[in-house]
């Protein structure tokens, strides 16, 4: 049996539409996404197909959604009699989805905390006074460099370490402004403005990982089945107190995911499946490993064709 990686998208995959095709052929697909509904009191799957995308990208909504896409597709694997993985990761949010996919979380508990994360996040900053931004081309050491020399006494400063040369910064909205011209002027091939409504993994989330300290506090986390490997560290673990502080880190610290699919491959894992909505973790990954292979199971045919590759 094929030795692989499971790994699950965070904010940034959703997409009016995402897995309406899947659905057709997976009945898991919409029943989680009702499940997940149920316990909101809203129709999310209607919400995830028929948007609109404006109420899909709040964070306290997209954020249920992606969980529950996530989950809907390892449930569709699993249903097809699809491997287990020899370990899993997930971008920010999707570090969540590993988790109940590898059982440590229930489903439900998910979907309520993962609701409330996103709502600590949006009342953490007034809106409008944060932001985050994409950079292209420009090595991680000059960013950061930049970005300390862009706060000028606000917060500015890496949140995502996606690929090589794709770095996003997040922090106070002006201070992000200073910084992407500042980037623009060394040399980065583009500096945008991302459409989220919060700066996630910045200093700025403080407040809110008190409040998610609370909720954690409140279910019940056991030890995975599968190790999962964590943003802040890069590092499983098995200790529910460990994971829960763990998860409340990963607000305002940065997600180290070039370093996360590094340390994936130093394993001698050269096979990965991105879980959910989306390719945007493929095209990451093939930045960063050029020699994993790399599949997403987001389309008809696809869970059933690698299942029966890597079980074999």
């Amino acid at each position: 049996m094929t030795q692989f990686a499971m790994l699950f998208p965070g904010q940034g995959s959703q997409s009016v539409g995402m897995l309406t095709e899947l659905a057709a052929v997976h009945p898991e697909i919409r029943a989680t996404f009702s499940e997940a509904g149920e316990v909101l009191g809203i129709n999310l799957w209607r919400l995830a197909n028929e948007g609109p995308l404006e109420e899909l990208n709040r964070t306290e909504l997209t954020q249920p959604a992606l969980l529950a896409a996530g989950i809907a597709v390892w449930r569709a694997w699993s249903a097809v009699g699809g491997p287990a993985p020899a370990i899993m990761a997930g971008h920010s949010l999707g570090e969540y989805t590993a988790l109940v996919a590898a059982g440590a979380i229930s489903f439900a508990d998910a979907v309520k905390v993962i609701a409330v994360r996103g709502q600590l996040m949006q009342s953490a900053v007034p809106e409008g006074e944060g932001s985050m931004a994409a950079i292209l081309g420009l090595n991680d050491e000059l960013v950061e460099a930049i970005c300390r020399e862009a706060a000028e006494g606000q917060v500015v400063a890496p949140a995502n370490y996606n690929s090589p040369g794709q770095l996003v910064i997040a922090g106070h909205a002006t201070a992000v402004e200073r910084a992407m011209r500042k980037c623009l002027d060394a040399g980065a091939k583009r500096a945008m403005v991302l459409p989220v409504s919060v700066p996630s993994h910045s200093e700025l989330m403080g407040s809110a990982a008190a409040g998610l300290k609370d909720v954690l506090a409140g279910i019940e986390i056991r030890g995975p089945r599968v190790p999962v490997l964590h943003n802040i560290d890069i590092e499983p673990r098995n200790e529910p107190d460990r994971i829960r502080a763990a998860l409340v880190a990963q607000l305002s610290a940065p997600v180290r995911w070039t370093a996360t699919i590094e340390a994936i491959v130093g394993r001698d894992i050269l096979h990965m499946a991105e879980c959910g909505p989306g390719r945007v973790l493929c095209g990451l990954g093939r930045r960063i490993e050029k020699k994993v292979s790399w599949v997403a199971l987001d389309q008809p045919g696809q869970i059933e064709s690698t299942s029966a590759e890597w079980e074999a």
